[in-house]
């Protein structure tokens, strides 16, 4: 763990994992409204594996520090509780101060990779976030409402059929106001990448993660 400012002074901590071998880019990997918990820190260990220097910044610190939620009802209404304090504005400036972090290690190529609250913050990232040069959004809450930003990097998003909270014709109609945007659907339900939860789908998230890895290999090059 690092800690960090953002730039209206902000200190918050950031979970760092680095890769054997020099990077072949940098990653910032965002996190659900549970928190950097183990399993952030497992997925930024995991890039890290494939070669980025990943950092995960502790968005949480702006309201309540050391948070790491698990998946019960409990830990999720707390998250909500947390995720709606923060808002969507602050934490990008977190996102910011990491991807400035990156930038001083001397890696050439910066993505962003989010999931849940975290794929909507990397979606705003790509149209407001400097520095960023690939962003993928795994079935980001919020994303279909916030259709008008105009993402400033290629963008690649996952979502699943059966997910509840993002239905298809939203996505759809996301979709159509960003057709740039490569879109992958899985027969999935939300949270299907977190292998800690029972929405836990092995195939769809290794088959994106795979087009994540693709993904970045092609525009972090």
């Amino acid at each position: 763990m690092i800690n960090l400012t953002a730039s209206d002074n902000h200190t918050f901590s950031a979970y760092t994992a680095t890769p054997k071998l020099a990077p072949k880019a940098g990653l910032v990997v965002v996190q659900e409204i549970f928190g950097v918990n183990s399993h952030i820190q497992s997925v930024a260990d995991g890039y890290a594996g494939d070669g980025f220097l990943c950092i995960a910044p502790a968005l949480f610190d702006r309201s309540e520090r050391g948070v790491d939620l698990g998946y019960e009802k409990a830990d999720m209404e707390r998250g909500f509780a947390l995720k709606t304090a923060i808002g969507n504005a602050a934490p990008l400036q977190d996102i910011a101060a990491s991807v400035a972090w990156l930038q001083t290690q001397g890696v050439q190529k910066i993505g962003i990779v989010g999931y849940c609250f975290g794929g909507l913050l990397s979606w705003l990232s790509a149209g407001r976030v400097a520095g960023i040069h690939a962003a993928v959004c795994y079935y980001g809450g919020g994303m279909p409402e916030h259709a008008d930003v105009k993402a400033q990097c290629p963008v690649m998003a996952h979502f699943g059929d059966q997910d509840h909270w993002l239905p298809l014709d939203a996505v759809g109609k996301f979709h159509a106001s960003n057709a740039s945007v490569d879109l992958n659907i899985y027969a999935a339900n939300h949270g299907f990448n977190c292998d800690q939860r029972a929405s836990y789908n092995a195939p769809a998230a290794a088959m994106a993660r795979s087009r994540t890895l693709a993904f970045f290999a092609t525009h972090l090059a």
